[in-house]
């Protein structure tokens, strides 16, 4: 079984021990994502919208350097320090996400690194 490390250059380097992602045959587990901006490592400026935009397109650059898209992810985990953003969430994912759209998990946790009010991981199967 084949095992390959993703690295992007458009998302934010891992902050502990991990990888981005990890590729085992076609399937790409993606590392949670947090709204940090790839240029500064510092997270992104303004609300929470702003934040679950950066998530997105930081789980995108993650999926295009492993040679998918988000086309090709079967599920997501979205982790909320508020579950209030639950509808947000709803309204912005149909801008990222066309059906059939991934089978997905929201949880509400107390808190994520940096202070972050957001993350996601995915896992994507490649054809």
């Amino acid at each position: 079984m084949s095992r390959e490390i993703i690295a992007a250059d458009h998302a934010p380097e891992a902050i502990g021990p991990y990888s981005q992602a990890i590729k085992v045959e076609n399937t790409v587990y993606l590392s949670g994502q947090i709204p940090l901006s790839p240029d500064t490592m510092e997270l992104v400026e303004g609300d929470i919208e702003a934040q679950i935009r950066c998530v997105f397109d930081n789980l995108a650059a993650v999926a295009r350097a492993a040679g998918g898209t988000f086309a090709d992810i079967v599920k997501l985990n979205i982790f909320l320090t508020d579950l209030a953003h639950f509808p947000l969430i709803n309204q912005l994912m149909t801008e990222y996400f066309q059906a059939p759209y991934p089978a997905r998990a929201t949880i509400g946790v107390a808190t994520l690194p940096k202070g972050a009010k957001i993350e996601m991981d995915a896992v994507m199967m490649l054809t």
